[in-house]
């Protein structure tokens, strides 16, 4: 073991070293689909890039290595905007749906957790 590691070692920062290394050799990449199943046109972003799949039936999957956080519109008139923000986990499956929890407003749009 060298003097420097030692001196690493000794002020705790081998282990610290040594998980940020295995996220860089990862990538800390969350990887994700999400789906259109909405009649609307959604533009959405994640970790701000701005997605090429809004329409009505697309679907994309994310590999996301800035936390994965998707930003969306969820009143699809246009002229309103009404944005939402959630931080979507490694591995699953969403969904833009209507949200019909909203009497009054078929334009609402929600995204649900669906796998």
């Amino acid at each position: 073991m060298s003097n420097n590691q030692n001196i690493l070692q000794g002020l705790g920062l081998v282990e610290e070293l040594d998980e940020q290394a295995g996220e860089t050799i990862t990538g800390g990449a969350e990887v994700f689909t999400v789906r259109n199943k909405t009649g609307y046109y959604i533009p959405y972003s994640v970790d701000g890039k701005i997605t090429n799949y809004p329409n009505p039936g697309d679907s994309a999957i994310w590999t996301a290595y800035s936390g994965g956080i998707i930003k969306f519109d969820k009143d699809s008139r246009s002229g309103y905007e009404d944005y939402k923000t959630y931080n979507l986990a490694d591995g699953k499956v969403y969904e833009f749906q209507n949200n019909n929890s909203t009497p009054g407003n078929p334009y609402d749009i929600e995204l649900y957790s669906v796998a």
